[in-house]
């Protein structure tokens, strides 16, 4: 997954500070990028012992948005749970000195494991399908019952109000977005569908789920996960960047997003005809299975409030596919994807648009009840 350089760096800058800061990585180094990912650049460092390192670093020149791309707090989370039962590749240092190559990294381990793209797991048998699915959940569930004071983590997010804080995170984000104007064309990258109305429904506190203040991922999702290279099981967890300490129903209802929207169709990206009828893919747990095993592990039961937590999820996204347009649009996308991965804001939200409907429905149902 790592080939040419696309965001060139200062290579004799970094091997100097590697020399002088962090001698377990050797110079001078051969340096590509990956190409999978939308938001921080993230390079395969080999030193000449053949020894990998993993780079994480902000983009280039001014950014879209002030609170997206924070390696610091990836670095400050990995760092904390590489005490724990939760699986994150070592990190080896944080430089937050810009005159280097020009924006803050950190460097972590390389994980030689397995990542797949597509959460119905090709290529692998019906046996190992099912137990990958569940060490997912099982990781995930995992992490949600740590206790953020136990391993410092304590001031890395506040335990309550955490989907008023999204809202008014996601809502700012939207609209500063939708102002990004191609370097090109000169045409803004606009706004997500019925914004108004869907800050207005998720920001209802009569709708809101119970408030619960456990670590979270941020994008829990199989892509971001690293497999043993034999084994079904989660050796490692990545892409840290929209971590905090917050609801644990958002990274659940993230992580079923394959099931969520593939019910809409399957034209949309993550959605897939294996999620629609398990018998396509042998192996594939059913989103109910999959809910169990989080409960058997994380102590508490998520379906009650996961309607709303869906729909969320599909309104989150189709922000986050709006950034992604609008890093393009500036030329600062990390994958040569972004164009066609930002083109999901409409559809997605529209998606998110019908299952608010259905929540509202479901509301009026019990009510009558």
């Amino acid at each position: 997954m790592a080939g040419p350089v696309r965001q060139p760096i200062d290579v004799p800058s970094l091997e100097r500070y590697f020399d002088k800061n962090v001698p377990a990585i050797r110079t001078p180094l051969d340096i590509k990028q990956f190409g999978f990912g939308q938001s921080n650049p993230t390079y395969l460092l080999t030193s000449p012992n053949s020894s990998k390192f993993v780079m994480r670093k902000k983009p280039p020149g001014k950014l879209v948005s002030k609170t997206a791309h924070k390696v610091e707090r990836e670095y400050q989370i990995i760092r904390a749970l590489q005490s724990t039962n939760v699986p994150v590749p070592k990190v080896y240092c944080l430089c937050e000195d810009e005159s280097v190559i020009g924006s803050p990294f950190y460097i972590m381990e390389f994980l030689d494991g397995r990542i797949f793209t597509e959460p119905y797991f090709p290529g692998v048998s019906e046996l190992e399908r099912r137990d990958m699915w569940h060490d997912a959940i099982r990781t995930l569930a995992k992490l949600h019952k740590l206790v953020p004071k136990e391993i410092g983590l304590e001031r890395y997010g506040k335990p309550n109000g955490f989907y008023n804080r999204q809202i008014k995170t996601f809502k700012a984000l939207g609209e500063a977005q939708s102002k990004t104007k191609d370097t090109e064309t000169g045409e803004e990258v606009g706004e997500v569908p019925r914004m108004d109305e869907l800050v207005a429904f998720f920001s209802d506190p009569k709708s809101q789920p119970k408030d619960r203040g456990t670590p979270i991922h941020g994008d829990y999702k199989i892509d971001n996960l690293v497999y043993h290279k034999t084994e079904p099981r989660v050796i490692g967890i990545l892409d840290w960047e929209m971590s905090t300490i917050g609801h644990p129903l958002s990274d659940i209802s993230n992580l079923i997003v394959p099931w969520t929207i593939t019910a809409f169709g399957t034209e949309r990206r993550n959605s897939h005809l294996a999620f629609h009828h398990s018998q396509h893919t042998p192996g594939l747990p059913s989103r109910n299975q999959c809910l169990a095993w989080y409960r058997e592990v994380a102590g508490w039961d998520p379906v009650l409030e996961l309607s709303w937590g869906v729909a969320f999820a599909m309104w989150r996204d189709s922000i986050i596919f709006q950034g992604i347009a609008s890093r393009y649009a500036v030329r600062q996308a990390s994958s040569d994807q972004a164009k066609k991965v930002g083109a999901e804001m409409k559809p997605v939200a529209e998606i998110c648009w019908q299952l608010v409907q259905s929540v509202k429905e479901d509301k009026r149902s019990r009510a009558h009840l």
